[in-house]
């Protein structure tokens, strides 16, 4: 199931720039991600609601709560807004080549913070994605 699901992760997140680049045209970013914040925000509590799960939100163990704020605040609030404002003055697959990236990042972070090991697959995919970027920008 990991695979199904970041299959489609990929496919949507693959998608879904050229909504938001012509969905951009006429608001400015911060307006275009509210709409995409406030639309989600009552997906997400409605598919709480009815699934019964609601009431787990007050079972959230403080340290838990804080990881995910700041978790929201670096994605969904700074990261999607630098992703909307970059793709409301660029091209979307320059803007995407460039956010593709991000697991450059994730590795870095997971080596420092997670302890995780270092592969080899891990450190040629880097290099290769870095290399990438310089090529096609």
């Amino acid at each position: 199931m990991v695979y199904f699901f970041a299959i489609i992760g990929m496919i949507c997140w693959g998608i879904a720039p050229f909504f938001a680049k012509m969905g951009l045209e006429n608001v400015n970013p911060v307006v275009g991600l509210s709409v995409r914040t406030f639309f989600t925000a009552a997906v997400i509590l409605l598919w709480l609601t009815f699934s019964g799960s609601i009431g787990e939100l007050r079972n959230i163990p403080a340290r838990t709560l804080l990881l995910l704020i700041v978790e929201a605040l670096l994605a969904t609030l700074i990261g999607d807004l630098a992703y909307f404002a970059a793709l409301k003055r660029g091209s979307a697959s320059i803007v995407m080549l460039i956010m593709s990236c991000s697991p450059v990042v994730t590795i870095l972070c997971a080596i420092l913070f997670l302890h995780e090991r270092l592969t080899f697959t891990n450190l040629l995919g880097a290099c290769l994605a870095i290399v990438g970027l310089i090529l096609i920008i």
